[in-house]
């Protein structure tokens, strides 16, 4: 009877081990998932969250919550009154742990762990929405409108060289594969597409109808999206061979009076799976869907906001859309779920925001304040 015991023992015993193993490594491995918590990064103020709502700050949410407010991170960008600058871009890198935020005067390099400010530097030509290299090494920063974007060091804010394109410097998107850089004037109805290791050596994309405003790229870099100045709908151009495409107009709306930008659609973006194009509807207060799994687009829908919308852009999971009016919206049901608020029970607007991941207090996943496409 003991000898069977025995070689019982001897026959189960691996097989305990083994399990014992498993079971730990699915316990430490469901652990790890369950730390790494999303948070919805805000920029504020636009000059219009500030006036109409007041405060200002980088406002954290949580996506795992139902965008529960978390906390608001005090931020410089103040003028010599200490009121606060309009906010104009927002970005961040994993290499640095910082986020950095543009205002019209300054960027400010803020750590994402310490939540400290770790630099500010004032631009004489000002400053617009800027990006940065994936090896957050670099950011390209447009001047407030004018002539050139300054390739900026961002470990210290000195300003490395000048591209100058006189097109009216605003927005600045980083491609994915960190190779290429795009750079849209409101000047200009051509995109400048630039060399990332030779920042000398640019190209042109265009010309479009009209001065491009916001804009957006897919995954892989073959096309890009953008509004222009008097299009209630975007326009389509190949990044490869430099032409424009399509040009999309928004069916069953009438273009009208918008508050602020100067133009019908102030807002593009893919969803992340790149099936949809988004775009935004200053004076009818809408964002308008398109299918866009085949070219051109298809248009498939709308969707009435809260206010006039400037800005949308996407969640890394592709689960939900950001609209610069506060609004969480489902993209798979184009329904509304529920709405940013502060601690002070105020709706939050804002045009500048980004979804960052953490592991505990380690930033280990970002997102992009352009609604970006992520098929590659």
């Amino acid at each position: 009877m003991k000898r069977s015991i025995l070689n019982w023992a001897r026959l189960a015993l691996p097989s305990f081990i083994i399990l014992l193993l498993f079971t730990n490594t699915v316990q430490k491995n469901s652990h790890t998932a369950a730390a790494t918590k999303r948070y919805l990064y805000v920029a504020t103020p636009g000059i219009r969250n500030y006036l109409e709502y007041g405060g200002h700050g980088l406002l954290v949410f949580d996506i795992d919550d139902n965008y529960r407010f978390i906390k608001r991170i005090p931020t410089a960008g103040l003028d010599e009154k200490g009121a606060p600058i309009n906010v104009k871009g927002i970005c961040a890198s994993l290499a640095t742990n910082c986020v950095y935020i543009s205002t019209i005067q300054t960027v400010q390099c803020i750590d994402l762990v310490t939540e400290k400010i770790k630099w500010e530097r004032k631009y004489e030509d000002g400053c617009d929405r800027m990006a940065i290299s994936p090896d957050g090494k670099t950011i390209y920063l447009p001047t407030f409108e004018k002539d050139f974007w300054a390739v900026v060091d961002a470990a210290t804010g000195d300003v490395k060289q000048k591209i100058i394109t006189n097109s009216g410097a605003h927005n600045t998107v980083f491609g994915l594969n960190g190779k290429e850089v795009y750079l849209a004037g409101l000047r200009s109805p051509f995109l400048t597409v630039v060399n990332a290791q030779k920042p000398s050596e640019t190209r042109q994309v265009g010309p479009f109808s009209a001065s491009i405003r916001p804009f957006t790229v897919n995954g892989k870099q073959t096309l890009c999206f953008v509004n222009v100045n008097d299009l209630l709908g975007f326009e389509i151009g190949d990044l490869k061979t430099g032409k424009m495409l399509n040009r999309m107009e928004v069916s069953g709306f009438q273009k009208g009076p918008v508050k602020r930008h100067g133009c019908p659609s102030h807002g593009v973006g893919l969803t992340p799976d790149e099936r949809e194009v988004w775009v935004v509807d200053g004076a009818n207060q809408q964002v308008h869907f398109f299918d866009a799994t085949s070219l051109p687009p298809r248009q498939i829908g709308s969707l009435a906001l809260r206010d006039q919308p400037g800005w949308v852009t996407f969640s890394l999971d592709g689960r939900y859309a950001y609209p610069s009016t506060g609004e969480i919206i489902d993209v798979a049901t184009h329904k509304i779920i529920t709405t940013l608020i502060d601690e002070h029970q105020q709706g939050v607007h804002s045009e500048k925001m980004m979804e960052i991941h953490f592991n505990g207090p380690k930033p280990v996943r970002l997102g992009d304040q352009f609604g970006l496409g992520r098929v590659k």
